[in-house]
């Protein structure tokens, strides 16, 4: 096990260095002087001067390179082109709690509805349960968000005005962000779940656990289930690991200031250093989810090995 993670953890340093020296050299090639865009109209050669130096863009490409990734090495994501000379690390902070919170219980509503819901559609398996959930879920999983989000603002919002429609910071504006966040995971998760859980169902030891006496409960419990989550597990790792940048499309339409947000303003406003930092948050997050997905393999089903 031990030997697994450390060869992960290598391969995982390797990975982010590709990451991170493709985003610098992109950041590199845009035909666009991020200096001049800060000073905007208040263009000052005296001032252009000092702000390329100050953000070392005035040395060679190799020599910001290396310093780029020295930075790096000591946590250090840089400083913001649009916030001039406020520290990325900074900004992001500033948004990760909010896209924790609102990605976290999306997360755990789409489980707590999801899976169930699989498990009883697999269960009643073409029955008329079957056939409304699976209805449900599969209107839930074809509306897209930005369709979905104009919606519910219109109905709830404008029309009866139950609840409102931007912000952040009471119970009231996370309803909204929630639902639209929730619908296509769950739709998602419980038709996964029931699609494995009927193909573990018709596995010869699931027949052989009925033929033993065993309580029906039991057998969906205590072997299909646990048969089932390998799928699932590969399915949140990901959705684990945009949980931390956030959804992009959700924070922007109902103006959350998490790290989606974040992400969208600073490309608008050509502010690289936010664009890499958050790629590294992503890339590093992913990594981290995969190399718990695949050690939780082994927990769920014993008979996988990590060599």
């Amino acid at each position: 096990m031990l030997q697994f993670i450390l060869k992960r953890l290598l391969s995982a340093v390797f990975v982010l260095w590709g990451v991170m020296t493709i985003i610098f050299l992109l950041s590199r090639m845009v035909p666009v002087d991020p200096v001049t865009i800060m000073l905007g109209e208040k263009y000052d050669p005296a001032i252009y001067e000092q702000l390329r130096h100050s953000y070392g863009l005035d040395r060679p490409l190799l020599q910001q390179y290396l310093e780029f990734l020295w930075q790096l090495l000591h946590g250090d994501l840089g400083k913001s082109y649009h916030y001039v000379e406020k520290p990325v690390i900074d900004i992001l902070a500033a948004g990760v709690p909010i896209s924790l919170q609102l990605g976290g219980l999306a997360i755990l509503l789409e489980l707590i509805i999801g899976i169930p819901s699989g498990i009883l559609s697999a269960v009643k398996q073409n029955s008329w349960i079957d056939r409304t959930n699976m209805g449900i879920m599969m209107v839930l999983y074809s509306v897209p968000n930005f369709v979905l989000i104009p919606i519910c603002m219109l109905v709830f919002g404008v029309q009866l005005r139950w609840l409102p429609v931007a912000g952040w910071g009471t119970p009231a504006h996370m309803v909204l962000p929630l639902a639209v966040y929730t619908a296509l995971g769950t739709a998602f998760y419980a038709r996964l779940t029931r699609t494995t859980m009927l193909d573990v169902m018709r596995e010869d030891y699931v027949r052989t656990a009925r033929a033993k006496g065993l309580s029906e409960q039991l057998v969906i419990y205590g072997h299909a289930l646990r048969n089932a989550l390998i799928p699932l597990i590969s399915a949140l790792s990901p959705s684990l690991a945009f949980v931390v940048t956030g959804a992009f499309v959700i924070e922007t339409m109902f103006n959350i200031p998490g790290i989606g947000y974040i992400a969208i303003q600073a490309t608008q406003m050509n502010d690289y250093p936010v664009v890499a930092g958050l790629t590294l948050v992503l890339a590093g997050t992913v990594v981290a989810m995969n190399t718990l997905a695949d050690v939780l393999y082994t927990v769920v089903d014993p008979r996988i090995r990590l060599q």
